[in-house]
């Protein structure tokens, strides 16, 4: 999750969905995203619309206090850090957590409900009851008897599955730590 309060987030990571559809949200609630990466940044500025392009920055200072960071985060880009930096990953494994002085967040993750019986782990960076969004999102889609599959780039009704989500008595896990 990201920090109550924060005004802009370095982006970084692979192209694919995921950074769509993360900067699509973050600037219609009016949070600046900047990106180091010009095909990327070329890329989501083409498929955003016109009034959401002042919150969209190309940018190689990499001095936001908050990162999101998916699959292809390197090494190098992590040195590039500072201190207390919120490194916030989107991807579906954690990134390996290489600075001490730095806070890793959770994969995006949710609390299962107490109704769910015979379930342990699913990922074995997780604890016990909590599992990823991705396979709490199928979990959702079966309940609610969605019969639209979102495939390639197509994503919809984000919204629409929270709600879904929380009614079906999931809750967020937000645990975050700094690298040991």
């Amino acid at each position: 999750m990201i920090p109550e309060g924060i005004k802009d987030v370095l982006l970084l990571g692979n192209s694919s969905k995921m950074p769509f559809v993360l900067t699509l949200a973050l600037c219609e609630r009016e949070i600046q995203v900047q990106m180091a990466d010009s095909d990327l940044y070329d890329c989501l500025k083409q498929e955003l619309r016109p009034e959401m392009h002042k919150h969209l920055v190309l940018s190689f200072s990499y001095d936001c206090k908050v990162w999101l960071v998916g699959d292809g985060l390197t090494d190098q880009e992590q040195r590039k850090a500072q201190e207390g930096v919120h490194f916030v990953p989107y991807s579906q494994f954690p990134p390996k957590a290489i600075r001490k002085d730095c806070i890793y967040h959770s994969t995006p993750a949710l609390v299962v409900p107490d109704s769910f019986e015979n379930l342990h782990a699913c990922e074995n960076w997780l604890p016990r009851r909590v599992m990823s969004a991705w396979r709490a999102a199928g979990i959702v889609h079966a309940l609610e008897r969605w019969d639209a599959h979102e495939c390639g780039g197509r994503v919809t009704g984000v919204d629409k599955a929270w709600r879904a989500a929380l009614a079906h008595g999931f809750r967020p896990y937000g645990r975050h730590a700094a690298a040991k």
